[in-house]
């Protein structure tokens, strides 16, 4: 299993080294020593408190749909010209860009600040390691 340090734990979770410490200390994460000694977690341990803690606002337009990665957040840019427009939601910790027609824009009534939902349905989703590990 993949040992994951304190430091990359908490930024993985969004939270501070001092929160994962915590929780190493009272159950919450079994603490590990990686190869060097330092304070570690278990990966799979992690993936799954990231899982369990991450709540982003319930998306009350929901409609039936085969896509299953929606975001909601606010809308933080709006680039426009008289055809295209590229719009930028902040979802969580994610930031969602979509180009869209002017007129959608329009349409939605979509403004800086206003809440929306990124709703992506992706046959190709490329996935990148750190560099130096590959899997075959």
């Amino acid at each position: 299993m993949p040992q994951i340090r304190i430091s990359e734990a908490a930024r993985f979770l969004g939270v501070s080294d001092d929160t994962v410490r915590r929780w190493t200390e009272n159950g919450t994460l079994t603490p590990q020593k990686d190869p060097a000694g330092r304070l570690a977690v278990d990966g799979l341990e992690l993936a799954t408190i990231a899982r369990s803690q991450s709540h982003l606002p319930d998306d009350q337009s929901r409609s039936g749909s085969s896509a299953r990665n929606r975001f909601v957040g606010l809308v933080t840019g709006i680039t426009a010209d008289k055809v295209m427009a590229q719009v930028e939601l902040q979802c969580g910790p994610f930031r969602v860009v979509s180009l869209m027609s002017s007129e959608a824009v329009r349409e939605l009534g979509l403004e800086l600040g206003s809440v929306a939902t990124a709703v992506v349905k992706a046959t190709n989703v490329i996935i990148e390691t750190p560099q130096g590990k590959s899997i075959i």
